[in-house]
């Protein structure tokens, strides 16, 4: 099973109306022999207990129906020798879903009128988040990562990986010699036979190039993920890019080496000292409009008033603090709030159900580490009006 890119696309999706009732399980994963052996046994143990929840409220034939696609699952020796730190699967009558993620998830099954998507939505939402493009003048490469992780990022359809991708037939006989001395994505430097008019055409290549680059990363992987774009790229080739690039998501500062000739965790070092600072503001910008908003009676940060504001389609901006969970149920007739500490099985965590109702009603979500959230309850909603 090829697991497609999580994007939050695939939150709008688990947002989407579905039937009841729907399950959700999470599990920490490895990449590698001899830990992977003990997953698919460890999912099985998880598959069970939810098989124990949803046998207390449905019939046998129903929950047959249900887990049938996390069985197959099971059985899909490929798959579990493919996965990465963390595996979220989801599923109701109907649907089902599966996502591998590069980060380590704790165990957790669910049984609830809602999706639990807050670990997903604290990795999407999280504001550490980032990605990279390497390039040169033949190819590209692209990452994705936060503060922790860094991983290759496939390029979607559109993109143009190599030179030759974008202009083909177009591509001058001089560039085809010079390509012919610096691999794809390669770290050297391009070497030119003769002067003048064959040097021009190669540079005039790569200026079309690197459009043709911009334009595809820009559309297939900028604006559907809202994530910051980081160039790592020789230093002669940034200030061509940057002259023709139109991205609003490309960061001024960029790693002046190509991240073939440097190991990927020395990327993401270096990619975070970049960041960093952008990740502070970003954090302390979020606080301060939500105090400018409170002033003005339009920041909240009582479960119950955001409950009823996010029903009404009020929030413009909700912000979660990371690593909390409040047991309870959200009402998406009333915006009325029940908390339940008492392990009940359709009880969900309420602030994931706030966040979802949010984007399900134009807003965005943040997921802020705790010692920079501007409230205490674990939730602050930031009001349209």
């Amino acid at each position: 099973m090829k697991l497609p890119p999580l994007s939050p696309n695939l939150l709008t999706e688990l947002a989407a109306a579905h039937p009841q009732p729907r399950l959700s399980l999470y599990l920490p994963t490895h990449r590698h022999h001899p830990e992977n052996q003990q997953d698919p046994i460890r999912f099985v143990n998880l598959m069970r207990k939810l098989e124990e929840l949803l046998a207390a409220n449905h019939p046998a034939e129903q929950v047959s129906e249900l887990l049938a696609p996390l069985e197959a699952l099971t059985q899909d020796v490929d798959f579990w020798n493919h996965t990465l730190d963390g595996l979220a699967v989801f599923g109701a009558p109907g649907f089902f879903r599966v996502v591998s993620l590069p980060r380590t998830l704790p165990e957790l099954t669910i049984v609830a009128d809602t999706f639990h998507t807050k670990p997903l939505r604290r990795f999407l939402q999280s504001v550490d988040r980032y990605q990279i493009l390497g390039l040169n003048q033949h190819g590209i490469r692209l990452f994705e990562g936060d503060r922790h992780h860094l991983e290759p990022l496939e390029a979607a359809e559109g993109v143009p990986v190599r030179i030759t991708d974008a202009l083909g037939d177009e591509l001058t006989e001089s560039h085809r010699t010079v390509a012919s001395y610096g691999g794809t994505g390669g770290g050297s430097t391009a070497m030119h036979h003769g002067h003048g008019d064959k040097a021009d055409e190669v540079d005039i290549d790569a200026e079309r190039y690197f459009r043709a680059v911009d334009r595809g990363v820009r559309e297939a992987h900028s604006k559907p993920s809202g994530l910051p774009l980081i160039l790592a790229a020789l230093p002669e080739h940034h200030a061509l890019f940057h002259k023709v690039s139109h991205n609003p998501a490309l960061v001024a500062e960029g790693i002046k080496v190509h991240p073939d000739a440097v190991s990927v965790d020395a990327l993401r070092a270096a990619a975070w000292e970049i960041f960093e600072p952008h990740y502070h503001a970003r954090l302390d910008s979020l606080a301060e409009k939500f105090n400018v908003a409170k002033s003005k009676d339009l920041g909240l940060d009582d479960l119950a008033a955001v409950g009823q504001a996010a029903v009404a389609g009020r929030i413009a901006t909700l912000l979660i603090e990371a690593d909390r969970e409040i047991t309870g149920r959200l009402h998406h007739g009333s915006g009325n709030v029940h908390l339940d500490d008492t392990g009940h099985a359709q009880a969900d965590d309420l602030l994931d159900d706030l966040g979802e109702l949010v984007v399900k009603m134009g807003g965005e979500v943040f997921v802020v580490p705790a010692a920079q959230m501007p409230a205490t309850t674990g939730a602050a909603a930031i009001c349209r009006y």
